[in-house]
């Protein structure tokens, strides 16, 4: 959208939502159809196929050229389990204290989330319920290219291990055969079995598929960028996925009373992620639009990612005026957002009129990073406006649930009439006979 983006001016959208044009400008503004393309599919189709064929000199090659790398053997790609309690031992004090003390929360949180069997039975004998058991291996992806996430690797680790997962297995990029420590050490804390030093589309593949070397997995977790989202597109089916994410988002509803400083770096936290990011503020006081957009202009210098804050904000940020409150929550579920702040004075009283969200952050100083590192809540959120239908990452993704059905004779026979109708009914003969053959004869 924008060729030449000024960092000391700050650009971005400011629109009106009482606008005649102002419904289409937002749908152009929302909406995200790069979650893949023509050349980027042929790419990973390729690899896919590669790693599928060739297995582990397939995803030797794809490290070394994709992650200029000079690893010989496999072997190379591989933690030693013993480099993980290294690396949390080697970190400094504060640090290792800010991962545990995260760790803790994340793990607290989840415990809530555990799902239990259950089952009851009917007067018949008939008895009825549903089990809970863990998926046996999941495969982690943590992003290492642009920048380090061990906040990725407790958020997506932690909720397994609370779920009962027998083996996680984590996928990292090291590119120059690099790899953050602190990264490591958040692995040792979340309870990761087996780290593997591969990233992207062949990261995917291989733990979809499996190789000689890399035990093929039941689910895969985390986060990509667009080789990894489309490749967790192509293997879905072999493998259940958490979700394809697009770029991170948030929309703030802000009544006007906060600092716009606050706001302003508020904004700032998403966009810095990544040149596709959203960062949207609503609110019904044009000039506390003003202040925040001040508020930028003169923080953005000082910001050590501002070229990408700066094109993020260009090319799909925004300032709207709405009229009223009632209008910002109806724009903020059409908006869908990933990550929604509602700054106001009353948030709690919002919460019955927000229905799409994948997290949020209720009063002034609540702000959207604490949730991306220590809140407790998981960060891998749905994105794209598909928390309508989504919900976060949590422990009930690694857990599975199977019906539980026992007949007696008298349930069998008397459940079996209804089944013999349906099945006729339908044209399943055989489905109708299974369940005659258990009528009682009451002759």
């Amino acid at each position: 959208m924008t060729s030449s983006i000024d960092t000391q001016r700050c650009e971005i959208l400011r629109l009106n939502a009482n606008e005649l044009n102002f419904s289409a400008v937002l749908d152009a503004l929302i909406a995200w159809d790069s979650v893949s393309n023509t050349a980027v599919e042929t790419v990973v189709r390729e690899i896919i196929d590669k790693i599928r064929s060739h297995g582990d000199s397939a995803l030797l090659e794809y490290t070394n050229r994709l992650d200029r790398r000079t690893c010989v053997g496999i072997d190379e790609l591989c933690v030693a389990p013993d480099e993980m309690s290294k690396a949390l031992s080697s970190i400094d004090e504060k640090t290792r204290e800010a991962l545990l003390k995260a760790a803790a929360r994340i793990e607290d949180y989840h415990r809530h989330q555990i799902q239990q069997s259950w089952q009851y039975r009917e007067a018949d004998g008939t008895l009825l319920g549903q089990q809970i058991t863990p998926i046996e291996r999941v495969g982690i992806y943590v992003p290492g290219g642009k920048a380090n996430y061990p906040s990725s690797v407790l958020m997506n680790a932690i909720p397994a291990r609370v779920a009962g997962v027998d083996e996680i297995i984590m996928v990292v990029p090291a590119p120059d055969g690099e790899l953050n420590p602190v990264v490591l050490a958040a692995a040792a804390i979340a309870g990761v079995d087996k780290v593997i030093t591969v990233g992207g589309s062949q990261a995917i593949a291989a733990l979809a598929y499996g190789t000689e070397s890399v035990p093929k997995v039941d689910k895969i977790v985390g986060p990509g960028n667009i080789y990894v989202a489309t490749a967790k597109r192509f293997v879905f089916g072999s493998v259940g996925l958490d979700m394809v994410a697009g770029p991170s988002e948030i929309l703030v509803i802000c009544d006007g009373n906060t600092d716009p400083d606050w706001v302003a770096m508020d904004l700032f936290s998403q966009a810095e992620h990544d040149e596709e990011a959203q960062s949207i503020l609503l609110s019904w006081d044009a000039e506390f639009l003003d202040a925040v957009h001040a508020s930028m202009t003169r923080l953005l210098p000082e910001m050590e990612r501002k070229d990408t804050i700066a094109k993020s904000l260009a090319r799909r940020g925004a300032l709207i005026q709405v009229a009223d409150a009632q209008q910002a929550a109806e724009i903020s579920n059409r908006i869908a957002p990933e990550h929604l702040e509602l700054s106001v004075e009353d948030p709690e009283a919002w919460l019955p009129n927000i229905r799409n969200a994948g997290a949020i952050f209720m009063g002034r100083m609540t702000s959207e990073a604490l949730g991306d590192y220590c809140a407790g809540p998981n960060h891998v959120l749905p994105t794209s406006a598909t928390s309508r239908f989504s919900s976060p990452l949590g422990v009930y993704d690694f857990q599975k649930r199977s019906s539980i059905v026992y007949c007696s004779e008298q349930s069998a026979s008397d459940l079996g009439k209804v089944a013999s109708v349906l099945g006729r009914a339908e044209s399943l003969t055989a489905h109708a006979r299974a369940a005659e053959y258990r009528i009682k004869d009451e002759s």
